[in-house]
């Protein structure tokens, strides 16, 4: 067996230095010869008004790191910072109630937490997972040829900031809710069935940032189609608007190694480093696979199954963005 990068032998305790540089989406423990646990945490301030949709989306977005390794959920820890001479006691408990909720249809336990005095409202989630160190997925796998196929469409950040601003109300909001609260334990169902062994989540970094990291740790190129982006309802033309989050600013800022075709405009790039709570995943599938893997989506009612670019055999780590492939 060939271990991945940042896979750690023996009985759970690193002995020397840990791989890292792949920044890949959770912490891999190798236990035996068939038993791995995958370990990540994850935690927000509040992305819409509703507490026990905020506490679905956390946990959601929580758990779709043990996913994107192709990992099973075990069990989970919540984390919790509370203003509690602001905002009253109850309202964390619809939180805690939305993330069990969750928790719930992933079944997953969640077998407590930790919280403490905080500023303004945190909640989130540590959780454990399991996958066969044979079945792991990782973002170091991808090949020359793979096609990159994305299971949920983009723009929850620029429709969060949106919301903040009270440019969208709570019902334009749902679609962008739907999104944030669907787990990619559907999408990763589907990756198993086709085969899949690269794959990564779209959460933070944006499509770029996510993408970025794949392409470094596979040392392969990338090309995007952005007229094959899925997107959210409204979110371009709020960013036509200048509804830009700071962390969507930040991401596009960041990606000195992608060119983009003249006739991409500003809007767009953006939506390529929107900056996105609790995204699909994104997956590195051969060609031959991609109907296996279209079907499998399908079956599984995933929000999206677009194909948006594939990987190429360089320059390494660059990323052409254009039109159309």
């Amino acid at each position: 067996m060939r271990p991945a990068r940042g896979l750690l032998p023996g009985g759970g305790a690193a002995s020397g230095p840990v791989e890292g540089s792949t920044r890949d989406d959770a912490a891999v423990c190798q236990l035996s010869e068939g038993r791995a646990l995958v370990a990540t945490v994850d935690f927000s301030t509040p992305i819409v008004d509703d507490a026990e949709a905020w506490g679905a989306i956390a946990a959601a977005n929580a758990l779709s790191d043990i996913y994107a390794m192709g990992a099973t959920p075990l069990f989970a820890l919540n984390l919790v910072g509370w203003p509690r001479e602001k905002i009253p006691f109850e309202i964390l408990g619809d939180v805690i109630r939305g993330a069990a909720n969750i928790a719930t249809k992933a079944r997953c336990l969640v077998l407590g937490g930790h919280s403490v005095d905080a500023l303004e409202p945190h909640f989130g989630m540590a959780v454990i997972g399991e996958v066969h160190p044979d079945r792991l997925f990782t973002n170091a796998s991808g090949r020359p040829g793979d096609l990159l196929v994305l299971t949920n469409p983009l723009g929850t950040g620029i429709l969060s900031t949106a919301l903040k601003r009270g440019m969208l109300g709570d019902t334009a909001m749902q679609e962008a809710t739907r999104s944030m609260t669907t787990l990619n334990d559907g999408a990763m169902r589907a990756a198993r069935v086709a085969g899949i062994r690269c794959a990564t989540d779209v959460t933070g970094f944006g499509l770029l940032g996510h993408l970025t990291h794949l392409v470094r740790a596979s040392g392969v190129g990338a090309e995007v189609a952005i007229g094959s982006l899925p997107l959210l309802e409204g979110a371009k033309e709020f960013a036509e608007r200048g509804v830009i989050p700071g962390g969507t600013q930040r991401n596009l800022e960041a990606a000195t190694n992608v060119t983009w075709a003249p006739d991409i405009s500003a809007t767009e790039r953006m939506l390529t480093a929107d900056a996105q709570t609790s995204g699909g995943l994104l997956l590195a599938v051969v060609e031959e696979r991609l109907p296996a893997l279209r079907e499998a989506l399908a079956r599984e009612g995933t929000l999206a199954a677009a194909t948006i670019g594939r990987l190429t055999d360089g320059p390494p780590e660059m990323i052409s963005v254009r039109r159309e492939l």
